[in-house]
């Protein structure tokens, strides 16, 4: 049986709009499809078997929910045993009120590692059951990558959603960080939670984005003017550079404007100071977590404890480097499409005790800008290896115009 098979959203969409399917069926392939694979992926908490389809362009599409973001009815646990025998959420998250609104139904959540930091959960990589499907938005990513769900929500802190989605061979939306509110949702460092979303293609996010704004669709005005940013200082295998190296070659072969990005040491800085800035406010949005340090992972415990340990002097320093770095690449950017760059070092690491590194993600996450992860490219061993392409704040259809004239020519 073959694990990864990713189900296209906009076809989906479109055989609902004209009949040729319905809710229940679409449920009823999402059932039969997690009957077959759930043994060995392990991509969700609990799930529904149920659907309320829902008026809205999405209307009658099955949704997974990571099990960080609550959903009337069921219990938010955040993968850790600190919530095995949480309650049931009285109400939605506002962000699944919004999908709701869209059309989308709610029909379980997924994995997550704990509390959506490092520690591993149980979930395998359909594209390569051996090797990690990242983090901590594994549930999502490999429920999609295996065609469970057509559309699937994460949640991106360091690089939660970009790296699982490289990693799973599928495309990820992070949205600007505030784009919509994060009330019911188990944050993890305020000035840094975004959330994101996973569908097949960058062609899908453009049908989910525009569902969930109420904004239409932009075809690409122009071949895409693109920043190519070097991230070989902190650290690409060979496949991956030899990807960003084969994509702008066949972009630019097909007319795309693709200079260097002018300022790697911005970004190195912005690299460094994403973790004080992190580990500094999880210790406070999580302090009731430390108080049970003998009940969660050593690799939680480490971040709170680095967290609670740091002086004011250095996370306020961490965050003026934010600030000013922020003004710098706003100013790089104001005249290009986006900048592409490697989503992760390499492919999926073996093994499923560790998630993988998110370092080529927390620059772009420091800033809160939007991020969106291509797939299709892939090693000489056949693991998925993503490509990422950074926007601007709050201009995600902008950004998914330029992603999904660049997807297939990448």
């Amino acid at each position: 049986m073959t694990l990864w098979n990713p189900w296209s959203l906009r076809e989906l969409v479109a055989d609902l709009g004209a009949g040729r399917t319905t809710a229940a069926e679409a449920l009823e392939r999402s059932c039969s499809r997690i009957a077959d694979t759930e043994p060995v992926l392990r991509a969700w908490v609990e799930h529904f078997g149920e659907i309320s389809p829902e008026a809205g362009p999405l209307g009658g599409v099955p949704l997974g929910v990571k099990d960080i973001v609550d959903v009337a009815g069921a219990a938010t646990r955040c993968g850790s045993q600190l919530r095995a025998n949480a309650g049931e959420a009285a109400e939605d998250a506002a962000i699944v009120r919004a999908w709701r609104a869209a059309g989308a139904s709610p029909v379980g959540k997924t994995a997550t590692t704990e509390f959506a930091f490092f520690s591993p959960g149980p979930t395998r990589n359909p594209a390569a059951p051996g090797h990690t499907p990242g983090g901590s938005s594994s549930g999502s990513a490999a429920a999609v990558a295996s065609g469970q769900v057509p559309l699937a929500l994460g949640s991106q802190t360091a690089g939660s959603v970009t790296r699982p989605a490289s990693f799973c061979g599928v495309a990820s939306l992070v949205l600007s960080r505030g784009r919509l509110p994060t009330d019911g949702v188990v944050g993890l460092a305020p000035s840094l939670d975004s959330h994101g979303v996973l569908t097949a293609t960058a062609d899908d996010l453009g049908v989910a984005w525009s569902a969930l704004s109420g904004t239409p669709e932009e075809a690409p005005k122009h071949e895409p003017r693109l920043l190519r940013w070097d991230a070989t200082r902190l650290g690409l295998d060979d496949a991956m550079s030899a990807a960003v190296e084969e994509s702008c070659a066949k972009l630019a072969a097909r007319g795309a404007l693709i200079t260097d990005f002018p300022d790697g040491q911005l970004i190195a800085e912005l690299t460094e100071a994403h973790p004080v800035v992190m580990a500094y406010e999880a210790a406070r949005e999580r302090a009731g977590e430390l108080a049970a340090a003998d009940r969660i992972s050593e690799q939680f415990a480490r971040l709170l404890r680095t967290g609670a340990a740091t002086p004011d002097a250095d996370y306020q320093e961490a965050r003026r480097v934010v600030t000013e770095a922020g003004r710098r690449v706003a100013e790089i950017t104001a005249s290009c499409d986006a900048v592409l760059g490697p989503a992760a070092p390499g492919a999926a690491p073996r093994g499923i005790e560790a998630t993988g590194d998110p370092v080529l993600s927390r620059a772009w996450q420091a800033l809160g800008l939007p991020v969106v992860t291509l797939p299709g490219l892939r090693d000489d061993a056949g693991l998925p290896l993503g490509i990422q392409l950074i926007g601007r704040r709050n201009d995600e259809t902008a950004l998914l115009a330029t992603a999904r004239g660049a997807e297939g020519r990448a």
